[in-house]
């Protein structure tokens, strides 16, 4: 049986052990071809393949569900759900997204892309499946990693009280993005060393059934245990070993940097493109490290994504207790910072936008209500940054500047991200975010003196009349652009570059009422709630006119930014040509 003639899970169904092994090599070289070229997650969909091959030999999908935890494991599931050719057929490999998605499949349930989510989801599908009287098989898949989620546990909990089918199945191999950190994880160790028979189990502790598979990449071996549980009365856990990366050596050797990759060559594992030059992630990760080796009170936190904030291993080792990686658990990692900051010590959160926003509890209540001076590193926070429709980041604007007492930093260079980093990281007044830039990496050559201590002051960097451009963070270079194609036309436009995303320069505002008539807000991010807005709404009733620009308040998906930017009016001829119209 080719692949390519899968077309749906009822094709699995009557073949061989022999065949479906072979069914399953066709897949996982499928997989390996199309990410070298590609790009994208190595690791947890190879060590998932036999899983996936046997879950649909023998479960019925989509009467019986499968809920996939960040469901980037779940490459082989689209294979063999009528979507090969995606996988086969470079012209077709943009046809899938990199997640489950309902749009491309009635085996899809959801989208996902976020981790910890799965019990809770399948949670519901099976409490929603006993109200309506029906019988089907709810499968939840989580891996080890993602079990250090708060929601993970908050889903076991609930599962455990479902006196009905429901089956959990933690795919451990012992590794999260990087290693894993935390008690429950000593406790899996064991389990794994005991064939499943350690006291120590938290799944039994729950209330929970319990059955260890040793090894999770036999397909025999996965086909049994599922007929096993299949139509279960109550829920279990099956707790499956696999190995990440299984059937590329150079994977299995490398967990961490192949865990997701971009294009990369099969022989070598080598980057087809490395990247080259300074970075603004290395900046901050260079400074942290050197802060952490001359001040025994700073501590850096990453919660589960070390390598995308250039802390490598050794740095890692090298940085010791003032080291912390929470696992997926931002809210956590929140919340402790704001702890360590009230007993004197100066916290370091790194984290993705995208992820940050799990944590607005944590922002409001445990942070920013007590004013301790923890610091929130914030990364690709923009359109420019990761753009599928699970992990977009560039909703940071209206979620954090509507928090009392945190202060929101828009760097535009290296050298203001590095000034608003030192400040952040050795005051304590207020608990402080900044939003990393991205793109194109700016250096001034010139060492910023600003003082940060006094909030939300803005500079004004290029005097004019009649046109304000206010350039927010990423977007200060395109109020540069715009300015610069308006002078060839004889209009002189001041430019201001705000620093502060979190508050206004009201005095500044009100400067510019005297020889302005027009303030034009430019923003990476979206428009509704976000800073132009307030600016808009502090001029109110008075004679200036205010338009702003940002991205529309949706899900966009796998866009291209250059693209979306224009759609949402957002290019230096298109803001050119709305200055010349308000002119005139």
């Amino acid at each position: 049986m080719d692949l390519i003639n899968i077309k749906s899970p009822t094709d699995l169904k009557g073949l061989s052990i022999a065949e479906l092994t072979d069914l399953t090599a066709q897949a996982r070289q499928a997989l390996m071809t199309k990410v070298s070229e590609h790009g994208g997650h190595v690791g947890p969909p190879m060590g998932a393949a036999e899983m996936i091959m046997a879950l649909h030999y023998v479960f019925n999908s989509p009467v019986d569900k499968i809920v996939y935890d960040v469901s980037h494991q779940s490459y082989v599931h689209k294979m063999v759900t009528g979507r090969a050719l995606a996988f086969l057929d470079h012209d077709h490999y943009d046809d899938v997204t990199g997640y489950t998605d309902p749009t491309e499949s009635e085996h899809d349930f959801f989208n996902i892309g976020h981790t910890s989510t799965s019990i809770s989801l399948a949670s519901g599908l099976a409490t929603a499946r006993n109200l309506k009287g029906d019988s089907e098989n709810i499968i939840a898949i989580i891996g080890d990693g993602s079990l250090s989620g708060g929601e993970a546990f908050e889903g076991l909990d609930y599962a455990a009280t479902l006196d009905s089918n429901m089956i959990i199945i933690v795919n451990d191999n012992d590794q999260s993005i990087a290693e894993n950190h935390g008690g429950l994880y000593r406790g899996l160790r064991e389990l794994r060393e005991t064939n499943g028979e350690s006291s120590n189990n938290i799944f039994k502790s729950l209330g929970l059934d319990y059955r260890f598979v040793a090894d999770g990449n036999d397909l025999e071996t996965l086909i049994n245990v599922f007929e096993d549980v299949k139509d279960i009365n109550h829920p279990i856990v099956l707790h499956v070993v696999t190995q990440k990366g299984k059937g590329y050596a150079i994977a299995e050797q490398h967990k961490e940097a192949f865990h997701w990759t971009m294009p990369f060559d099969l022989e070598t594992g080598k980057l087809k493109e490395e990247a080259n030059g300074p970075t603004y992630v290395g900046t901050i990760a260079n400074y942290l490290m050197d802060q952490i080796k001359a001040d025994p009170m700073v501590v850096a936190i990453i919660a589960g994504t070390p390598g995308g904030f250039g802390f490598n291993a050794k740095w890692r080792k090298e940085a010791g207790k003032q080291y912390i990686d929470v696992g997926i658990a931002e809210e956590h990692a929140i919340a402790m910072s704001s702890g360590i900051a009230k007993n004197g010590a100066k916290p370091v959160f790194s984290v993705f936008s995208t992820f940050l926003q799990r944590t607005y509890d944590q922002l409001v209540q445990d942070l920013s209500v007590n004013n301790n001076s923890a610091v929130i590193i914030n990364h690709d926070a923009s359109v420019y940054g990761m753009n599928d429709v699970t992990h977009l980041g560039f909703f940071d604007i209206p979620m954090l500047t509507s928090i009392p007492n945190l202060v929101y930093l828009a760097p535009t260079n290296n050298e203001e991200l590095l000034a608003m980093t030192k400040y952040a990281v050795h005051q304590h007044e207020h608990p402080i975010a900044i939003r990393v830039p991205v793109g194109k990496f700016i250096s001034t050559g010139v060492p910023d003196t600003t003082d940060y201590s006094i909030l939300h002051k803005s500079e004004a960097t290029r005097h004019g009349e009649r046109i304000a451009l206010l350039g927010l963070g990423n977007f200060y270079h395109l109020a540069n652009q715009v300015a610069d194609e308006l002078a060839k036309d004889g209009i002189d436009a001041t430019v201001v570059n705000p620093k502060f995303a979190s508050g206004l320069d009201e005095e500044l505002l009100e400067e510019l009422k005297a020889n302005h008539s027009v303030v034009f807000t430019l923003e990476d991010g979206v428009v509704e709630g976000g800073w132009g807005q307030r600016v808009a709404s502090f001029y109110g009733l008075s004679a200036m006119r205010v338009k702003n620009y940002g991205i529309a308040k949706e899900f966009h998906d796998r866009y291209d930014a250059a693209e979306l930017l224009r759609e949402n009016g957002i290019s230096v001829e298109q803001i050119v040509n709305d200055v010349k119209c308000m002119l005139r």
